[in-house]
C-alpha cells in the first residue's frame, strides 16, 4: 500500500444517545491501516487522525450514565475531512436547542468539502441543517416515519442500511455507525485496507441493500434530480437488462439528452454504469457468499458465465476466484472450494 495522506475524522459527541454510535467510529477510523499491520508485525499505515468533540467541550453522559470526555470543542475545529454525528435523545426538538451550535458548523464544514456522516438518529441533524432537502438518506426503522413527516424534501430509505449523495452519508440503527464507518474507510483507503480493519476487528463488511447494493458508489456526486431518478432505478433493477430509452422517459429527457445529462453527471454512460453496478454486487456477493461463480453470474445480470469471468478480470484485475480467495473469510472461502 503507497503512501497516502491522513485525513481528519471528527467524532462529535452528544448527551443521551447512545455511546456505540460515537465510539464504534472513533476505533475503526483510528484501526485502519493500524491493527491488521500490527497483528502482522507490518509498520502501520493510518489513513485517518480521529478527533473527539463535544458542542462547548464538556464530557457528555449516556443514558445509563457513562461519561465521556472529548478532546475539544466544536469551535476548536476550523476545518476537518469527515464529521460523525451519532444519534442522540428521542425528543429532537429539545436536542435541536440543546445543540444548536452544531447546525451551523455542519454546514460550514460541508460547504468547505467535508464528508458528513449521520449514525441512526444523527441522520435528523444533517436534516435540521437543511443539508438533506432533494437527497437520499436513511435512518432507524422505527423513525423514519416521524423524520419524514419532519423533513418530507428528503427521500427516505429506511430499507437501505447506509446512503451516500453528495458526501452526506446516514445509517440505520446503532450498529449501522461500524457499517457507514468501513464504508468510508473502503471509499477512502481501498478494499483492502476495509477488509484488513473488519478482520481485524472481528467485524463483517458493510451491511448492503437488502435487495442489491444500492449504495455502492458507481458514480461521482452530482446535483441532477433527473438523473438521480434514473440512477435509483438502475441500482433497483440492476440484474434487468434495463432499455436507455425507458430511462430517459423515467428522467423527463429525450434519450440523446438523457444519455449526455447522465454522462455529464455520473461520469459514466448508463450501460457502464448498469456494469459497475453488477461488479460491486458480485465483489460483495464474492466476499459472503460460498455459491458458486456460475450462480453469481446469473444472479447479478449476465447469464453467459464465460463473459462474466472476463469482465470482472478485465475490471477488477484479478477473476472471481482469485478475489474470493483474496478476500473472502475462511468460512466461505472452505465452502466454495
Amino acid at each position: 500500500m503507497g503512501a497516502r495522506a491522513i485525513l481528519d475524522v471528527t467524532v462529535v459527541l452528544l448527551d443521551d444517545g447512545p455511546t456505540s454510535t460515537a465510539i464504534m467510529p472513533v476505533e475503526i477510523f483510528s484501526f485502519a491501516g493500524v491493527l491488521w499491520n500490527q497483528l502482522h508485525d507490518s509498520p502501520p499505515e493510518p489513513g485517518f487522525r480521529v478527533r473527539t468533540v463535544s458542542v462547548d467541550g464538556h464530557a457528555v453522559r449516556s443514558p445509563y450514565g457513562l461519561k465521556i470526555v472529548p478532546e475539544a470543542a466544536l469551535a476548536d475545529v476550523a476545518r476537518t475531512d469527515i464529521v460523525i454525528v451519532p444519534t442522540s435523545g428521542l425528543e429532537l426538538t429539545p436536542k435541536f436547542v440543546e445543540n444548536r451550535a452544531l447546525l451551523p458548523w455542519l454546514r460550514r464544514q460541508y460547504e468547505q468539502g467535508a464528508y458528513l456522516v449521520g449514525v441512526c438518529m444523527g441522520a435528523a441533524y444533517l436534516a435540521e441543517a437543511g443539508l438533506l432537502d432533494g437527497r437520499l438518506a436513511t435512518t432507524h426503522w422505527a423513525v423514519c416515519d416521524q423524520l419524514a413527516q419532519r423533513y418530507p424534501k428528503v427521500d427516505w430509505r429506511p430499507d437501505l442500511f447506509v446512503t451516500e449523495d453528495s458526501r452526506l452519508l446516514c445509517s440505520g440503527g446503532i450498529s449501522g455507525s461500524n457499517d457507514v464507518s468501513l464504508y468510508l474507510v473502503e471509499k477512502l483507503c481501498g478494499h483492502e485496507v476495509a477488509v484488513q480493519c473488519a478482520k481485524a476487528l472481528l467485524l463483517p463488511m458493510p451491511r448492503t441493500h437488502q435487495s442489491g447494493f444500492s449504495m455502492l458508489p458507481v458514480s461521482k456526486p452530482h446535483d441532477d434530480p433527473r438523473i438521480r431518478t434514473a440512477e435509483a432505478y438502475l441500482q433497483a433493477n440492476f440484474r434487468e437488462n434495463v432499455a436507455i430509452p425507458a430511462l430517459a422517459d423515467r428522467a423527463g429527457l429525450g434519450v440523446r439528452t438523457f444519455v449526455r445529462h447522465f454522462k455529464a453527471a455520473t461520469g459514466r454512460l448508463p450501460a457502464d454504469y448498469l456494469q459497475a453496478l453488477r461488479i460491486e454486487a458480485a465483489k460483495t456477493m464474492l466476499e459472503r457468499d460460498a455459491k458458486p461463480i456460475q450462480v453469481i453470474s446469473s444472479e447479478v445480470g449476465y447469464d453467459d458465465v464465460a463473459f462474466f469471468r472476463s469482465l470482472f478480470k478485465r475490471t477488477v484485475k484479478m477473476t472471481p476466484t482469485e478475489y474470493r480467495a483474496h478476500f473472502a473469510p475462511l468460512n466461505v472461502r472452505g465452502q466454495a472450494a
